[in-house]
């Protein structure tokens, strides 16, 4: 399997609850097609810092973010395939720089700063991540998993459709050969819906989209994860989704 590893694109999210994400599914079957892997399970480490600047810096909402995360599939173990990406974020466009290497390999230069072997393409990708990271003394905080549904375009293999759902996250444990356990989110909606997409977004979905009154949304996981952590649980029905 080939993965892009820079990238450019448009995400737009949409909040859905369970009628209207079963009516999306139901009326996107002619345009687009199931991924092959069905819904799967995405597992992420955070690099944040003692002080949580990543995801404080994220909350205040400025023109400019980026966040730096670990993240693999399904039930993982040390060859499993896995990503160490940069995920930046500019008047709305996202940016995305990653390497792909075994699980093995990027958890030991996270945890313990053993340098990988690297190709000549991936060097300058793992420069900005190295300087990322002593920049601000990044170390793994948190694990973040959820179940993932995605689907492409058939004419534009480019043109993605996300559903998120069951967010939950750790602070212990933070190795994903563990496992996708933790809490789960509280105040999260059935599905985070998510467009993917270099262009602009298809008429026919655009339609859909309006006769069904379906609103775009901002929803950010690791955001809403902290600052539940930041109220007692007692008063985590009170706390508002942080939009990001």
């Amino acid at each position: 399997m080939s993965y892009l590893n820079t990238f450019r694109r448009k995400e737009i999210k949409f909040l859905l609850d369970k009628e209207k994400y079963e009516m999306l599914l139901k009326e996107m079957q002619p345009y687009m097609t199931a991924d092959e892997y069905g819904v799967n399970t995405i597992l992420n480490i955070y690099l944040d810092n003692e002080s949580n600047d990543v995801i404080r810096n994220s909350l205040d909402k400025p023109v400019y973010r980026e966040k730096l995360r670990l993240r693999a599939y399904g039930t993982v173990n040390d060859n499993s395939c896995a990503f160490l990406e940069i995920k930046k974020k500019f008047k709305g466009v996202v940016y995305k720089r990653r390497l792909n290497l075994t699980y093995k390999e990027l958890h030991d230069y996270v945890t313990e700063n053993k340098t990988p072997q690297l190709a000549d393409k991936d060097k300058q990708c793992f420069e900005e991540i190295k300087y990322f990271i002593g920049r601000l003394d990044l170390k793994p905080e948190i694990v973040i998993c959820y179940d993932r549904q995605a689907f492409y375009g058939n004419d534009d293999k480019e043109f993605r459709i996300t559903f998120d759902g069951n967010v939950r996250s750790r602070r212990t444990q933070l190795d994903l050969r563990c496992g996708d356990f933790g809490e789960l989110l509280s105040n999260q909606p059935y599905r985070i819906m998510e467009i993917k997409s270099i262009g602009a977004v298809p008429m026919w979905l655009t339609k859909i989209l309006s006769e069904h009154k379906i609103y775009m949304g901002s929803f950010s996981k690791y955001g809403n994860i902290y600052l539940n952590e930041m109220y007692d649980r007692k008063d985590k029905s009170d706390i508002k989704c942080f939009q990001a």
